[in-house]
C-alpha cells in the first residue's frame, strides 16, 4: 500500500550557496508549483491521487512566501485553491474523498492550510463560510479519532480502530492550527493525541509506526516532535528524550544530507523542530539543508520524486526554505 511519505530522491551538482540563490530558488519552486495548479484550483499527485492533500500542501507553501488569497505573488493561486477545499468540505465535516483510502492525510493537510488563510480573509461572508467548514472539520477529527488517541488512514469507525503515526501527526498539526485561528478544539482530542504519542514512544524515544508496533520510526519521531511542539510541549522528559533519538538518527550525527528512506518527510518535520530550538543550532542545520535542497533541485523548479509526485516534494521543499520568513502562524517560534 502506498504512504504519502515514501519518496525517491535526485542528487545533483554540488554548487556554492548564497542567499539570492535560496531566493531563486523558492521562486523557481513556486512558480513550478502554480504553474500545474488545474482550473479547478487543485494539484495532483502521482496518477492523480492526493488531490486534497497536495492542493494542501502546495496552497500552504505558497502561503508561506508572504502570498495570501488577495494580495501578492500568488495570490490567485491560493484563492483557487481555497476555492476548490471549500467544495470538497462535505456534511459531515470531512475535507476531501469519502472513497480515498487515505482522505485522513488530506483533512489534516486542509484544515492546516484553511486556517492560515482564514487568519488572512478579508471578506465577511467567505470568512464566515470557512469558519464553518473548520468548525465542522474538527469535529469530525474529533470523530475520527481512536479509542487509543491516534488516528487511521481513514476514520476508527470505518478503518476499525487501526491508527498509526504519520496521519496522527497531520490531525494533531491540522487541529492545533485551526484552534491557533480561534477555531474551538477540545483540549481532550489534543490531550489523548499527546498520550496516543507517548504511548508509541521507546524506551530509546523513537516513535513507533503503530501503537500496536512496527518499529522505532525515525521520520515518525521527527513529525510527532514537531507535532509536540506545536502542542506546546518543549522540554518534558519525553520531548528530550526524542530529541536525543533524533541527534542519533537523522541529524547532527547522521548527516543531513544521507540518502534514506522518508528523507523528504522526515525533513519537513524535522526542520520544524530545529527551528523552533533557534540559535547555533538552526542556523548550522539550515545552512546544511539549503545546500542540500539547492543541489536536489531539477531543471525547471522542481524536486523529483516518483512514488507520490514531484508536487509533493516541490511543495514540502519549499515549506522548509521558507520557515525563517515567519509568514504561517504555525511554522512560527
Amino acid at each position: 500500500m502506498r504512504r504519502i511519505a515514501y519518496f525517491v530522491c535526485v542528487l545533483i551538482t554540488p554548487l556554492h550557496l548564497h542567499a539570492d540563490d535560496v531566493d531563486d530558488t523558492v521562486h523557481q519552486a513556486l512558480d513550478y508549483l502554480a504553474s500545474l495548479q488545474n482550473r479547478q484550483g487543485y494539484w495532483i499527485a502521482n496518477e492523480g491521487q492526493y488531490r486534497v492533500a497536495m492542493t494542501a500542501l502546495a496552497g500552504t507553501a505558497l502561503l508561506a512566501e508572504g502570498s495570501t488569497a488577495t494580495t501578492g505573488r500568488y495570490a490567485r493561486a491560493i484563492s483557487h485553491a481555497t476555492d476548490y477545499l471549500i467544495s470538497m468540505s462535505r456534511s459531515n465535516g470531512l475535507i476531501g474523498f469519502r472513497d480515498d483510502y487515505h482522505y485522513t492525510y488530506g483533512h489534516g493537510f486542509a484544515m492546516l492550510f484553511l486556517s492560515q488563510v482564514y487568519g488572512e480573509e478579508e471578506d465577511l461572508n467567505r470568512r464566515e463560510q470557512i469558519r464553518e467548514i473548520l468548525t465542522r472539520a474538527v469535529q469530525f477529527s474529533a470523530d475520527a479519532q481512536t479509542s487509543r488517541g491516534g488516528w487511521g488512514y481513514v476514520s476508527a469507525k470505518e478503518g476499525g480502530g487501526f491508527d498509526e503515526g504519520s496521519t496522527c501527526i497531520t490531525q494533531v498539526q491540522g487541529l492545533r492550527a485551526c484552534r491557533n485561528a480561534g477555531i474551538p478544539v477540545s483540549v481532550e482530542i489534543i490531550d489523548r493525541a499527546k498520550k496516543y504519542i507517548a504511548d508509541c514512544t521507546t524506551s530509546r524515544g523513537g516513535v513507533q509506526y503503530s501503537i500496536r508496533g512496527g518499529g522505532e520510526r525515525p521520520a515518525i519521531t521527527a513529525a510527532a516532535l514537531a507535532a509536540l511542539f506545536n502542542a506546546g510541549e518543549y522540554d518534558t522528559e519525553l520531548t528530550k528524550k526524542m530529541r536525543a533519538y533524533c541527534d542519533d538518527t537523522i541529524w547532527p550525527k547522521k548527516n543531513v544530507s544521507q540518502r534514506a528512506a522518508h528523507w523528504h518527510y522526515t525533513h519537513f518535520y524535522y526542520s520544524q523542530v530545529i527551528y523552533r530550538q533557534g540559535g547555533k543550532r538552526w542556523q548550522d542545520y539550515r545552512h546544511q539543508m539549503n545546500e542540500e535542497l539547492l543541489r536536489r533541485i531539477q531543471p525547471g523548479g522542481y524536486w523529483a520524486d516518483s512514488e507520490i509526485g514531484h508536487v509533493y516534494v516541490t511543495a514540502i521543499n519549499s515549506i522548509i526554505l521558507q520557515l525563517e520568513q515567519g509568514y504561517l502562524p504555525i511554522y512560527q517560534r
